[in-house]
Formats: C-alpha cells, structure tokens, sequence
C-alpha cells in the first residue's frame, strides 16, 4: 500500500507549489477549511496564485491570510462579503475577481472532477454573470455555457480517513471539500484523525481515496467562528 500519510503540511506540499498556479481550496465560510495547508502556503511564499474557493475566509484567517501577504493574483468565488481585504484589493484593482454563483461553482468543480470541460446552465442568464458567455436555447429557454474548473492543486479539510486515503466529512464542511477534491490534479487532504485500512464503514465514506493523494494530520484545532450572536443576559 502507497503511504499517503505526510508528517506536515509543508512535506505534503513539496513540489507541488510554483508560482502562477491554480489552486482549489474546500471549506466553507470557516469551516471545513484546511487551515494547516494554507498555512503552509503562505510560509512558501508562492505567488500570483488563482484560487477556487466558496468565499476568500475573514481578514487573517482562512485564504484571507494569503490575500493579507499579497499571494493571490485571482479569486474565482461566490461568496466574499466579510473580508475587508478582499474589498479593498479588489475596488482597487489589485485583484482580478471572477463572481460565481454558488451552485454553477460547485458544479464547475464537479464537472472539472468528472472530466467534463463546460456545462449549460440557467443561472446568470440575462445578468452580468452572462456577460461574454455563450448563451445556447433549449426548449425555448436560454442556458449560458460555464467552463468547468480543474487546478493543479486542491487543499481540502477532512474529518476522519483510513490509511487509504478514504474520507470522511463532519457535517457543514462537507459543502465543497468534496467537488474541490476531485478538481485538480493532486489532492492533498488535512485531516482529524486517520484510522487503519477496514476502519471505516464503506457506506459512510464521502470521498474513495483514490482522489486523494497526500494526507496529513492537523489536529487539534480551534473551532473559529465567524459571527458569534448572543443574548444580552437578563438581570436576575
């Protein structure tokens, strides 16, 4: 059996990492993101770096922390709103942005995965999203054509795998890790823990390891949240 386990996250990126390249990144707002590889990217210091993600994490955690070191040339993602750093990069024209909604993302990752290279969709049409896009009619009914999305490097957050590379995902974080990891042509998977090969019920493994090719172990972390609402309390 192929060892795919690696004793850190920067062994596991090594030679994977050039400037210009295209990385998928899993996660989802602050959860389920690898945050040990992304790290790691940061101290290579890479740059000019195309990254698919869901949103671009908040300012200094997440991807926000290679937006913070100037890493990133092109964000292509849906969902931005809460980092102030990828608002000032972008309305000052230091980062290129491609807008998607989030549906078309996970599915251009998705086809990218399953080796298909575009797909006609609803959404967008008739919006900015269509601007320079082939518009084709079905049944009477306008689809724009996306580009599916296949990187050279996609960093995704498990929670519990086999020495295989068999993944489990807990919950929230299983939104996009699971079309990032099939989008590139290495994946590399952070993960909680790591069992022996037979562990796992096969019914209940979200990702076959086949896709994944380098592991590493992150754990422990520190469950970050985003927005933390409480009550006032009441007097007594």
């Amino acid at each position: 059996m192929v060892n795919k386990l690696y004793p850190d996250a920067a062994t596991a990126l090594d030679g994977l990492l050039f400037d210009g390249m295209h990385l998928c990144a899993g996660g989802f707002g602050l959860c389920g993101i690898p945050e040990r590889l992304i790290d790691a990217i940061r101290e290579s210091g890479v740059k000019d770096l195309t990254i698919a993600s869901n949103n671009a994490g908040i300012d200094g955690e997440g991807l926000g922390k290679l937006l913070r070191t100037r890493q990133v040339r092109k964000m292509i993602s849906s969902y931005v709103g809460e980092n102030k750093e990828f608002e000032r990069q972008y309305l000052a024209g230091e980062l290129e942005v491609e807008f998607c909604p989030q549906g078309t993302l996970a599915e251009r990752c998705r086809a990218g995965g399953a080796g298909i290279p575009g797909f006609y969709t609803k959404t967008g049409v008739g919006t900015q999203v269509a601007e320079g896009k082939e518009v084709k009619t079905f049944d009477g009914e306008d689809y724009i054509l996306e580009r599916g999305i296949f990187a050279d490097v996609a960093i995704i957050k498990g929670w519990k795998a086999d020495e295989s590379g068999n993944l489990i995902f807990r919950k929230t974080a299983r939104n996009f890790n699971q079309p990032m990891a099939t989008a590139a042509k290495v994946c590399i998977a952070e993960v909680e823990e790591v069992v022996p090969t037979g562990s796992l019920d096969p019914d209940c493994i979200h990702l076959p390891g086949i896709y994944v090719k380098r592991m590493i172990i992150g754990a422990p972390y520190d469950k970050k949240i985003e927005f933390r609402t409480v009550r006032q309390r009441e007097a007594v």
